[in-house]
């Protein structure tokens, strides 16, 4: 099922599978990546209950191992409407039998879209109904089509951040796990990261202590776009690696992956967020497209 939001500025459509973005229109221009496979078949998929892979695919709790894959069921998951008018939709997705044997917690998870002007501003909101502490993580992984207008090329687009910054680039192996060994991460004028696909031949750029908003433009055409995100501390920028894919991810997460050769106690992980029995957790961020 797909559910259409429209304003007089933008278009926005939003899947029941995933509660996932995939397309984004103004001015009839689209600026979400089209999910062609030949690249990468996702559009915009929302990351829950982890970011990222787990050692093996596996995660324990206790004495106990789970199995999940990489960042987490949610983007798989069939969603529940709640609510749908011209401008704003509310789906949802709760624990099943099915998510119990990855996940052992009851939950609830809603999404919100709300069209205002050329913004899209979404709020996630997880419930734990469990009698015990939840666990969990969340990331947004918006994909960008590039060129976003005809003249320009990839490597004319950069991001920039909007106010200097110092960023650390957090470490990872090849296989993607945490390596504990982060590094800063130089912007031109402490600022700006010019594109280049050969940026991410050795996979995702995973930034902390980085300004909560990014703009990501060109000065040889008009069309941008920019995320707010002031309640997520990580920032995932990619593409897949070793090709000139025409589009880039701009990812805002709340937590990180594992370590390799360490199956994770989520209990224990520091940057997972923790909700006691019956606690309610809300986080919101934004795209605006011009």
């Amino acid at each position: 099922m797909k559910y259409q939001l429209q304003n007089e500025k933008i278009i926005v459509t939003v899947a029941s599978k995933g509660a996932e973005m995939q397309s984004m229109i103004k001015d009839g221009q689209e600026y979400l990546w089209n999910g062609d496979e030949t690249y990468w078949a996702d559009r915009s998929p929302l990351l829950f209950p982890y970011v990222g892979r787990f050692t093996d695919g596996k995660y324990k709790i206790g004495e106990k191992e789970y199995e999940m894959g990489i960042h987490g069921f949610a983007k798989n998951s069939e969603f529940s409407l709640i609510k749908q008018t011209k401008d704003q939709l509310m789906l949802e997705l709760c624990n099943t039998e099915c998510t119990y044997r990855l996940y052992p917690f009851q939950f609830c998870l809603r999404v919100l879209y709300t069209l205002v002007d050329q913004e899209i501003r979404i709020e996630y909101k997880v419930y734990n109904l469990s009698d015990s502490w939840m666990y969990f993580g969340r990331g947004g992984l918006p994909v960008f089509r590039l060129p976003m207008e005809e003249g320009v090329k990839f490597e004319d687009y950069y991001l920039e951040f909007g106010e200097e910054c110092y960023p650390d680039r957090i470490g990872h192996t090849e296989a993607c796990f945490l390596s504990g060994e982060n590094k800063r991460y130089p912007l031109e004028e402490n600022r700006r990261l010019r594109l280049r696909h050969e940026l991410f031949d050795e996979d995702a750029i995973v930034l902390q202590s980085m300004a909560d908003r990014v703009t990501l433009k060109t000065d040889q055409g008009s069309r941008k776009v920019t995320l707010y995100y002031p309640q997520l501390p990580y920032l995932g920028i990619w593409h897949v690696p070793k090709t000139t894919a025409p589009y880039v991810c701009v990812e805002p997460w709340t937590s990180l992956p594992s370590r390799q050769g360490i199956i994770e106690d989520i209990r224990f992980k520091p940057d997972l967020i923790r909700l006691k029995e019956q606690e309610e957790y809300c986080n919101c961020w934004s795209i605006k497209i011009e």
